[in-house]
């Protein structure tokens, strides 16, 4: 188990992370999100023992991550860290790359590791490649796949397909999500992606004003978000007499208290989003079909579940 104890840090004496507390079970995964400068990626770093502690304590399992104050090397061998910025070798392969720290006094159980986490990051064609050929998001899925290659307990993940592209993001993100449940690895990820969140976190711990505002499950937060931070992270959403309403949940209607003015249409695919004027403020709603600029339309309140 991973349990941050009243984890405190200051970079140059500006704080940075006040009093964060949290568990994360073995196997289990837990979404990290907030705003940019929220400190998404400082609290991964710190976890990693890249940084020392201002206050407070990190335990995996019995032993305690310390950070560069006691450790020559910075990490320890149970855990990995993805980071934004990919450490790759660039003159060797890719199959290279992610066998590089795997005993060569096994290449045939080498190979077919090499091979396993190639087709988890789907990127077998690119087997024989050299690194320093591969596009950004390529890049990112060979640190993935190198990451991986010794079995950690722990993954720590760091935007992790943020720069991948949607042709290959979705079933990219079910296939490595999946491996690290399949073989029982607690993984922290910071991430801005709602995808990344719904279907694949067990818990979302959402950091503000340097501190933990909620820790619970993604589905709670989804359908109770208590704040419009947490709402603006799932989707488009209005105020709507002191209650969050998603843009989803409003329903045109022959007759209304909700009289608006339509502004914009945008095209979503099987639906339109459209921005609306309800007394000098925009609100927005999804319909199935464009609306002149200039139309009134009246709304309901869908009440598929309490917000």
């Amino acid at each position: 188990m991973l349990h941050v104890k009243n984890l405190t840090f200051s970079y140059d004496k500006s704080p940075i992370l006040k009093a964060i507390s949290f568990k994360a079970k073995q196997g289990e995964h837990v979404a990290i999100i907030g705003e940019s400068g929220s400190g998404k990626s400082t609290l991964l770093k710190v976890l990693y023992g890249e940084y020392d502690l201002d206050e407070g304590h990190i335990f995996w399992h019995d032993e305690e991550i310390l950070g560069p104050k006691y450790n020559l090397v910075v990490g320890y061998d149970f855990m990995k860290y993805v980071a934004q910025e990919f450490d790759l070798m660039p003159f060797i392969t890719v199959e290279e790359n992610i066998g590089k720290f795997l005993s060569r006094f096994y290449p045939e159980e080498k190979q077919k590791r090499t091979d396993e986490l190639l087709e988890v990051v789907e990127l077998t064609k690119f087997a024989k490649t050299k690194v320093k050929t591969l596009s950004g998001g390529q890049k990112q899925r060979v640190a993935l796949a190198r990451a991986l290659a010794k079995q950690p307990e722990i993954i720590l993940l760091d935007e992790p397909f943020s720069h991948i592209d949607n042709f290959k993001k979705q079933s990219l993100r079910r296939s490595v999500f999946k491996y690290l449940k399949q073989n029982n690895i607690t993984c922290v990820v910071a991430t801005h992606d709602k995808e990344d969140v719904l279907g694949f976190a067990d818990r979302m711990i959402v950091l503000n004003n340097h501190k933990i505002a909620v820790n619970d499950y993604p589905e709670t937060l989804y359908k109770n978000p208590k704040t419009p931070l947490i709402a603006s992270f799932f989707g488009e959403f209005n105020v709507i007499n002191n209650n969050i309403v998603y843009a989803h949940q409003l329903k045109v209607v022959e007759h209304s208290n909700l009289k608006v003015v339509v502004k914009h249409s945008y095209f979503k695919g099987h639906y339109y989003l459209i921005e609306a004027d309800l007394h000098g403020k925009a609100l927005f709603f999804e319909y199935s079909k464009q609306v002149s600029e200039g139309s009134i339309l009246f709304l309901k309140v869908i009440e598929d579940y309490h917000i």
